[in-house]
Parts: C-alpha cells; structure tokens; sequence
C-alpha cells in the first residue's frame, strides 16, 4: 500500500482556522516552545551539560531536565538564572506579523 502524501502545515492551519479555542492555545504554546527550544539550543551551543546548567544555576539536573522536555513550565526566577548561566537577556519584543 503506498504511502498517501499529506501537507501537514496545511493540515494544521485549517484546523487552527475552524476551531479559534485551538488556535489560541496554539499560539500560546508556540511561543513557549520557542523560548524553551532556544535554551536548549544555547546550553548546547555552550558545550554544557544539563547537570553543569543545574550546578551553575542552583538547581537539580532534574528540574532542567523536566523543563527541557516541556513537563514543567519554569517559574520566572528560573528562567532569568538558566539566562544569566548561558550568558543572554531575556527581552519582550514586538512580534512581525
């Protein structure tokens, strides 16, 4: 059985276009995965290990590792110890639509 090709961004934007709770839980999330994909990113990008981010940060390699997988969201105190560790600012700017 071969396999049936399928547009999944087209998939996604028609179900996000009939359901506007979706969407808005979509887009909420989008910007979370972002933020926490560019940790991740930036940790690596550092040569650091979770467990190194933990020592430096004053947290379990644990809680790095639970928010890395998205299984707890990191309270703000964390979140501005991860970024002065991996050496960034955290801003708030204006989206590009």
């Amino acid at each position: 059985m071969p396999f049936k090709s399928i547009d999944v961004d087209k998939l996604i934007q028609e179900k996000l276009d009939a359901d506007q709770e979706l969407k808005e839980l979509w887009d909420s999330s989008r910007t979370e995965y972002r933020l926490l994909g560019e940790l991740i990113t930036l940790r690596k990008a550092r040569g650091m290990s979770q467990v190194e981010l933990a020592q430096k940060s004053g947290h379990k390699q644990q809680v790095i590792s639970r928010i890395e997988n998205r299984e707890s969201s990191p309270t703000l105190k964390t979140l501005c110890a991860l970024a002065d560790v991996l050496d960034v600012d955290i801003q708030i700017v204006p989206r590009h639509e």
